[in-house]
């Protein structure tokens, strides 16, 4: 079970990038295309086992539902463009309602 501020929970869309910039650019573009979206989150992950603060990932993390057109290819998409991926979702599954 997972709690609710749990970003890998399947109620969330995680977007898994390698670095600060860019997750902010990922959120930045998300929110100027689609407004209705509410604001996504943006989280530090360590690697397994790393000291060292340059050796993290950072997620951008959407909640459900998504807006018309944004689907989990479209997310898969952007992340593919700053080197990422979407986590959890595949790429053809349907949006949730």
């Amino acid at each position: 079970m997972h709690s609710s501020d749990d970003p890998y929970s399947d109620d969330h869309y995680v977007l898994v990038l390698p670095d600060r910039d860019a997750a902010d650019s990922v959120a930045e573009q998300l929110a100027a295309t689609h407004p209705a979206l509410p604001e996504p989150e943006l989280h530090r992950e360590a690697l397994a086992g790393e000291d060292d603060a340059e050796d993290a990932q950072w997620l951008v993390v959407l909640q459900p539902p998504l807006p018309p057109g944004l689907t989990p290819a479209v997310l898969d998409a952007l992340a593919a463009d700053h080197d990422g991926w979407l986590e959890g979702h595949p790429p053809g599954s349907p949006p949730e309602d």
